[in-house]
């Protein structure tokens, strides 16, 4: 049984959000004073976590990603994380971690110990005012402190850097970031600003579209495009002329990538989501729990599978309708 949905789209690639909780508040993504937090016994334990992600690694996932959330405040992470390594005797390729890099000034050494092989750290802005008030937090040293421990660690490649593209926010850091892919082992890429804020606040005109900031960088230092043979990609990468640093640009509201879509996401809760946009969502914990088969998970995932939706509808005006839960509570 594999995972394929009704449009012949092969998912290879599933996120596993191991807590809606986090330690920022960026504006993007949830309100200040946070959200109402799942209870801990809603929460999948690493077991189940396991065993789901080994029944999907059967069905054709080759890449594991674990978000949040903030994945790191979830106690014992290089724990299962050594679980999941477990896999790649199973078919599994690639074990990463989305993370807002807080805590990764400490945790860096032990996620390479553990099996961590990729990771992505969201940094919006290198500016300390700006950064503050965007995540909410004064900790932009720690971060950058974290990334310096990182490259400690050759086993985690690549180290991508995501910052999410903001209209009149982001513009005046683009060429810091170009400088920063350059000069140091890191991956950096754009990322469009989307409608999954718990606040309700996306409007389109606060998109900073992906085009606009790749020809700054070009007129800067000459990007050459990178042929990318996975069509799943989600990034438009390119290499600087001269060799140096690589930039990825990531516009799922300018130029929409669903075609080729092979994600899905299990939520902290044990829910599978088809799409971040989804407003619907099946429940995988509860049949989990009353003593489900490994066979009869695999069959109630190929359901969900099959059901995928074609595409998110940002671009289609009343037809959009907002997901049903905040980035946060999906996990990216």
């Amino acid at each position: 049984m594999r995972l394929v949905d009704s449009y012949g789209r092969q998912m290879g690639d599933l996120r596993i959000s191991l807590t809606d909780r986090c330690n920022f508040r960026c504006v993007y993504c949830m309100p200040a004073d946070g959200l109402p937090w799942l209870p801990n016994e809603r929460l999948l334990t690493f077991p189940e976590i396991a065993r789901l992600a080994r029944i999907a690694v059967r069905m054709g996932i080759r890449d594991l990603r674990l978000t949040g959330g903030e994945p790191t405040i979830r106690p014992g992470l290089p724990h299962l994380i050594r679980m999941l390594q477990a896999l790649r005797g199973e078919g599994l390729e690639s074990l990463s971690l989305t993370t807002n890099g807080l805590q990764l000034a400490t945790l860096a050494g032990e996620l390479a110990e553990a099996g961590l092989t990729r990771i992505n750290v969201s940094l919006d802005s290198l500016v300390r005012e700006k950064f503050h008030r965007v995540t909410r937090r004064d900790c932009l040293d720690r971060v950058l402190a974290g990334l310096a421990e990182l490259e400690k660690y050759p086993s985690i490649r690549p180290i991508k850097i995501n910052a999410v593209a903001m209209r009149d926010f982001t513009e005046d850091e683009i060429l810091a970031f170009a400088r920063l892919a350059r000069e140091r082992p890191f991956v950096v890429r754009f990322i469009e600003f989307m409608p999954l804020d718990a606040d309700g606040n996306w409007r389109r005109e606060l998109v900073l579209p992906g085009r606009e900031i790749r020809e700054r960088i070009n007129a800067w230092r000459p990007l050459v495009r990178i042929d990318d043979p996975d069509q799943s990609s989600t990034a438009q990468r390119y290499r600087f002329a001269d060799g140096v640093g690589e930039m990825g640009f990531i516009n799922p509201v300018s130029e929409p990538f669903c075609a080729h879509c092979n994600r899905i996401r299990l939520t902290a809760d044990g829910q599978i989501r088809t799409c971040l946009f989804s407003i619907d969502e099946t429940d995988l914990r509860t049949p989990l729990r009353n003593g489900a088969s490994d066979e009869e998970l695999a069959a109630i995932l190929a359901m969900a599978v099959g059901q995928k939706e074609l595409k998110h509808k940002i671009n289609e005006g009343a037809a959009f309708q907002r997901a049903s839960r905040s980035m946060s509570q999906i996990g990216g």
